[in-house]
């Protein structure tokens, strides 16, 4: 009894120990800045980061600027992702496309904010299937802390926001 007592409660907390675990190489990805390196590249990645969001979110887009693509959510409860992308110019020409995601749900979001992040900057990059191709590629980080990132952040391991 004790033991389906405590299977009972590891899933009314979210999954215990298999939540929050991510794939490595998905989170080299998710966690790889994205820098498009002039406006004619920052141009069509931002297309491409528009394209993204119309056909990833559950939610509609409520606003979609130069700088801004963001969808309507989280509702109350559900693990459906609310996105909200940005772009920052830099100083040297460059601009930085933000990616983050978050869901209201109490179990967890679906899909994974890592695995979207990942799947979001490989498309947005061209290396994802049916991405026209770009000719950059990531560049690969040395596992870098999360609070090392600047200007990113990102969530605890429960899985449920991710900002890159």
């Amino acid at each position: 009894m004790k033991k389906s007592l405590l299977a009972m409660l590891c899933v009314a907390a979210a999954g215990c120990s298999t939540q929050g675990q991510v794939d490595p190489d998905v989170m080299q990805i998710a966690t790889t800045p994205l820098t498009c390196s002039n406006k004619t590249e920052c141009d069509v990645w931002w297309q491409r980061a528009q394209t993204w969001v119309t056909s990833h979110s559950k939610y509609k887009i409520e606003s979609s600027t130069d700088t801004l693509i963001q969808t309507a959510g989280p509702d109350g409860g559900k693990r459906a992702l609310a996105y909200q992308i940005t772009r920052a110019a830099n100083p040297d020409g460059t601009a930085t496309i933000g990616f983050a995601a978050h869901c209201d749900g109490s179990t967890g979001c679906k899909p994974n904010p890592w695995e979207a992040g990942a799947d979001f900057k490989q498309y947005v990059r061209g290396v994802a299937a049916g991405a026209p191709q770009s000719g950059v590629k990531p560049s690969a980080p040395s596992a870098p802390h999360p609070d090392a990132l600047q200007g990113q952040s990102n969530p605890a391991t429960n899985g449920e926001a991710v900002t890159q």
